[in-house]
């Protein structure tokens, strides 16, 4: 779900001047520079790395490093804005930067950074932090650090400042946004993404709808044109701007002819899930694909020409075609009981659901999972790739039911659900959920009308 956030310019509170007798911390000065503390530079998502720091060192070694001159630091490069005697600098964390990179540029000492990083367990986060981010500097006139931010996200940022004591304190500073009810409803002509944008969906909502009946509809054979959808969900706004959407609330999708409903519920544990209106979970066993809109380029045939050796030989699973590093998901959860290389076979990943079923993935670019590992509906096993016997980039799927082949694309629909809501929260569900239902109801109603008379008018 995108969730865009915006990041307040609230300034911590002063402590006092950092003292000039500090031996550990400027003992161990030239120690500090040396730590390299890397930011990674994200891929499809963040991944975000922690250097575990020693935060200790002889006697000796501490007593060495006091004796020399410390290294002068370097001037911040963007012009610090001076408030009530300090300086403030804005520093953005770039691609390739170190914790001491960007001490260095606000033009605080090494010494000055250790003594943060060795103030708390707050403060090893960090050494997690990813491009873009940003992180405010109050510094005194004797250049020590009184304050620094770490502004996460438009919403969240965490503070570390001085107290009367001269050691940092940590506290994390939320806003919660304004929430307002949105609609919007689409019919399909060209393709789930074009007429769901049009409608003003964005991307992220339409995976989510897609995730959402992922059990009943194949979003990569099953849609047709005609198809149409209403969902309410929430937009997010921040001091009178929109930051971002919450959930979905509720959604219809109509599919070849048969409408499908789903509703977002919070249970007395917590757990939030879609259910149909009448308390049915919306997650079956098996997801119908286990790659987001691909394309079938061969179907489950017994008695299909082999492509490569031009011969009759079963084809015992699917085809989908899709992008080399496309993301591979696990159809369900299970056990990885095979997962290597095989001429044939290319990369490939077996995975053991229960005591009936077997789900098989060949011919992936990477696998992501090793023999023995535990997985989760949905959880990215591998990406797409044309290895072994293919002929472009695509994903094999099988699906084997007591050790037989099964068409994939038709078994799931009979395999049963997960478990409904028990009889003993019903009353909780239908209170939750059928305002929700309701509220789509009203929305569809005049728009529904708005339809009909710009198809009469056009007649």
């Amino acid at each position: 779900m995108q969730d865009h956030r915006k990041n307040p310019r609230l300034l911590g509170a002063l402590g006092k001047h950092f003292p000039r007798t500090h031996a550990l911390a400027a003992g161990v000065a030239s120690f500090a520079l040396a730590l390299t503390l890397f930011i990674s530079t994200p891929d499809v998502e963040a991944k975000r790395t922690a250097l575990e720091v020693s935060l200790s060192l002889p006697e000796s070694a501490v007593q060495q490093i006091h004796e020399q001159p410390e290294a002068p630091t370097t001037a911040a490069a963007a012009p610090p804005s001076v408030m009530e005697g300090l300086r403030v600098v804005q520093e953005t964390v770039r691609n390739g930067d170190t914790l001491s990179d960007l001490f260095q540029r606000a033009g605080i000492s090494s010494a000055e950074m250790y003594q943060l990083l060795s103030s708390g367990q707050e403060a090893k986060q960090l050494a997690r932090l990813v491009p873009g981010e940003e992180l405010t500097f109050q510094i005194d006139g004797e250049g020590s650090l009184q304050s620094l931010e770490l502004h996460r996200d438009r919403l969240s940022k965490v503070e570390f400042s001085r107290d009367n004591s001269n050691e940092y304190k940590y506290a994390l500073h939320q806003r919660d946004p304004e929430r307002y009810t949105a609609f919007r409803q689409a019919e399909i002509t060209n393709s789930l993404f074009v007429d769901g944008s049009k409608a003003g969906l964005s991307n992220n909502l339409i995976m989510e709808m897609a995730d959402i009946f992922g059990s009943d509809i194949d979003f990569a054979l099953d849609i047709r044109k005609g198809d149409k959808f209403s969902v309410v969900f929430d937009e997010e706004f921040l001091d009178g701007e929109k930051i971002g959407n919450g959930a979905i609330q509720a959604v219809t999708f109509t599919n070849q002819g048969k409408t499908f409903s789903a509703v977002r519920y919070t249970d007395s544990n917590g757990d939030t899930n879609y259910y149909t209106p009448d308390g049915k979970s919306m997650r079956k066993a098996f997801i119908r694909t286990p790659v987001d809109f691909a394309r079938i380029s061969s179907h489950f045939n017994p008695r299909r020409l082999h492509p490569i050796h031009k011969t009759r030989r079963p084809h015992n699973g699917t085809d989908y075609a899709a992008p080399r590093g496309t993301p591979v998901y696990s159809a369900g959860d299970g056990r990885v009981i095979k997962a290597g290389y095989t001429r044939a076979n290319g990369n490939y990943v077996f995975i053991q659901h229960g005591e009936r079923y077997i789900t098989r993935y060949l011919h992936l670019n990477k696998r992501n999972v090793k023999r023995g590992q535990r997985v989760k509906q949905r959880q990215v096993i591998g990406t797409v790739g044309a290895t072994g016997y293919a002929t472009g980039p695509h994903l094999h799927y099988e699906f084997l039911v007591d050790g037989h082949h099964r068409n994939p694309a038709t078994i799931v629909r009979k395999l049963p659900k997960a478990k409904a809501i028990p009889q003993s929260e019903m009353a909780r569900f239908q209170t939750q959920t059928q305002p929700l239902m309701a509220q789509l109801e009203r929305f569809e109603q005049p728009a529904l009308a708005q339809n009909a008379d710009e198809k009469d008018s056009v007649n």
